[in-house]
């Protein structure tokens, strides 16, 4: 391990962002800094009190976490890689408990939404929202909270002292996020296999239309698309855009060949595609 840095992450120890940040800084020496929110996370950055934030942006089952391709763009940091993670969730509780025992099972939104399909053959539990499935496993056990259940990682209930009730809950078993490593472009070169980039489109009919057909003619295989609202009350919309790049793509040409049809565009990071799912 060559140096020592600060990585900011959404939730406690014991989260699927922490598992995320070691996994991506596996050969680095690292020290979390916790945040309550990802607005939190990424200010953290910009104030200088962590080096890079991972983030949630997308999870295979729920979809995109649009407020985070804004808090991206706005911060003015960069996208400097990606990470896919395979999300096993599991049930857990203080030792001893049964599932049986349980009245309540509080965890993130997310996370229940992920692991529906088993919660409706549970009968009589209340189901209770929480900021954090991490946070919710060391509630239960500073507070001993019994017959109360969460969803989260193993390693939360290691870190925590809680018992696995059931694992591998989770509906889709392809449950997998990815996760974005933000950070200032100085961080790491600006080069690799994939660009995000984001722009507006005039009102007319086959804006984005002759967008894409551009990229097309280029060459260019887009692997996302994705439309966020402009808060300007206008009902006019950002396009955030992953772009795979082939070892001749010239992003200059790119820039100025979309620059004749976008109006605002902003490259929000070039990076390495993550090609390891972290099957488990």
């Amino acid at each position: 391990m060559d140096r020592q840095i600060h990585v900011a992450i959404q939730g406690e120890k014991g989260s699927f962002h922490e598992v995320a940040a070691n996994d991506f800084f596996r050969n680095e020496r690292i020290i979390l800094v916790p945040c309550s929110t990802f607005d939190e996370t990424v200010n953290s950055v910009v104030q200088g009190k962590a080096d890079y934030a991972v983030m949630a942006i997308e999870n295979a089952r729920a979809g995109s976490i649009l407020y985070n391709y804004n808090l991206i763009r706005e911060s003015r940091l960069k996208i400097l890689g990606e990470l896919r993670l395979r999300i096993r969730q599991n049930l857990m509780a203080l030792p001893g408990t049964t599932i049986g025992s349980l009245s309540e099972i509080r965890s993130h939104p997310i996370a229940l939404a992920q692991c529906m399909e088993f919660l409706n053959t549970l009968k009589g539990l209340t189901l209770i929202e929480a900021d954090d499935t991490a946070g919710s496993a060391r509630i239960i056990s500073e507070q001993k909270l019994a017959a109360t259940g969460t969803i989260a990682s193993a390693s939360a209930a290691a870190i925590y002292g809680l018992e696995i009730l059931a694992e591998g809950i989770e509906t889709y078993k392809k449950n997998y996020t990815k996760f974005h490593i933000i950070g200032n472009k100085s961080a790491m070169p600006d080069m690799g296999d994939k660009a995000s980039v984001c722009f507006a489109t005039g009102h007319k009919p086959g804006s984005l239309a002759r967008v894409l057909m551009i990229l097309a003619e280029m060459d260019i295989n887009l692997s996302k698309i994705q439309s966020v609202p402009r808060l300007n009350g206008n009902w006019e919309y950002m396009f955030y855009v992953d772009l795979e790049l082939s070892t001749v793509s010239d992003m200059d040409n790119i820039v100025r060949a979309l620059e004749e049809h976008t109006m605002n565009l902003e490259i929000l990071g070039i990076y390495n595609k993550d090609t390891n799912l972290y099957e488990s």
